[in-house]
Parts: C-alpha cells; structure tokens; sequence
C-alpha cells in the first residue's frame, strides 16, 4: 500500500474541511448530490467522449495502481540477470530455456525466448523496442483520461454553478427555493475544481511517474538482453545495470 498517495488526499480533504469549519460554515453545506452529479458524471462523458472506450476502461482500472503500486523486484531481477548471464556464458545460449517456466513477467520472457531462438542481438533490440514503444504509447493514452478529467472538470463545475443560478432565477417568486439553488451553484465549482486539483491530476502524474519506471526496466532488460546474446562478460552486463539506477 502507497500510505502517502493516501495521506495526500487525506491532508487535502482535511484541508478543505477544516478552512470551512474555521470560518463558521457547515461541512453539510459541501455536500450537494446535483452538483456532485453534474460534476462527475458530466466529466465522465466528455473523459469517454475523447479517449474511446478501451483507453477509459484501462484508464480506470490503473487507478489501482496509485494506492496498490507494482511491487519493487529490482534486487530478485539483478540476481537473475546474473545467474542468466553466467550460465548462458558457462553452458550456452540454450541453457536459458530451462529458466523460462519460472518467469512470470511476459516482456522478460519474451526477451529471453529470443536468446534462446538464436535471433541475433540487434533484431532483439529491434523487436523489443517496438515491444516498448507499443506498451508506452496504450499505457500512456490510458494515463490521459485523467488529464482530460482535470481539464474537463472545472469548466463543467462553472456549468453547474450557471444551471443552478438558473435554477434560482426560475425560484424568484419562492425565498424556500433560492438557498438550494444558490449552493448547488457554487458547490458545483468547488467540486468542479476541488476533484481536477486534488484528485484527477495527481493522479495522472502518478501514473505517468509508474509508466515511466516500467518503461526504463524494459530498457534496462533489453540492453541486458542484447549484452547477454553478445556473450559479453558479467561485468560489463552488471554496469549497464547500474546505469539505470
């Protein structure tokens, strides 16, 4: 679990709740299910209308990511590229097959089926790049959604704070009506800018933080790849690991 991602929405909501209660206001008057409605749903659908239906999906489903973020492996990973590298220079290239059913990552397993075919390094790198560059570019489309979202939310709170100003227009005649509608218009925009500020784009740069460093261990285990077709020595393979650290 990723405490501080949790810990920073705590603090900002906390934040926000707190300035309210200092300047005597009532925390229920932050609680507006239309605006609420307008606000995220509206979102929602201009978010889909963009992105498309696979990107929003994936989109979402990362979101599990930021609290639940992939589990550090850098030191198991280290070992194996080091046992891997020596036994294909002890026993061979095809010694490595025996290492295959034990790996669960697809992309190492991948890499390491294309040493033990013979593929010469360079179309390793070739097809692993390409590898990368696909990977990159769908993770990076999903990561958008929540970019838009942080773009699209603040102007559709402004359109709920208009419907509900519209609202108290039409309520002129009836005082029990104004004050519901007057804070549907303003709650609107707070939650319009609150969630964009506090929540959509933290959250996009989080992930994009986490599709980087995915990206730069697939191109650390693509030069070890390369290193390890190459026959290089274990030196050499164990300094271009600690480039990337």
């Amino acid at each position: 679990m990723d405490w501080a991602s949790l810990a920073g929405i705590a603090l900002a909501l906390a934040g926000i709740l707190f300035g309210q209660a200092i300047e005597g206001g009532h925390l229920d008057s932050l609680l507006q299910p239309a605006a609420f409605v307008i606000v995220v749903v509206g979102t929602a659908g201009a978010v889909l209308l963009q992105t498309g239906m696979a990107s929003f999906i994936r989109g979402v489903l990362m979101l599990r990511s930021v609290f639940l973020p992939p589990e550090d492996k850098s030191g198991t990973l280290t070992h194996d590229i080091t046992v891997w590298s020596s036994s294909a220079r002890r026993e061979g290239l095809l010694s490595l097959e025996r290492y295959l059913d034990a790996i669960q990552d697809a992309f190492t397993k991948k890499g390491l089926s294309l040493i033990v075919d013979g593929i010469d390094p360079y179309k390793i790198r070739e097809i692993l790049d390409v590898d990368i560059s696909t990977y990159e570019r769908r993770e990076r489309q999903a990561v958008k959604i929540w970019e838009a979202a942080g773009g699209y939310a603040p102007t559709i709170g402004i359109l709920g704070a208009v419907l509900g100003l519209i609202h108290v227009m039409e309520n002129l005649t009836e005082p029990s009506k104004l004050g519901s509608g007057i804070a549907v218009a303003f709650v609107a925009t707070i939650y319009g800018v609150g969630l964009a500020n506090l929540v959509f784009l933290p959250i996009a740069n989080k992930l994009k933080t986490i599709v980087a460093d995915e990206v730069r261990r697939r191109e650390m285990l693509t030069d070890v790849f390369c290193s390890i077709a190459n026959g290089d020595n274990a030196r050499i393979i164990e300094e271009r690991i600690l480039a990337y650290r």
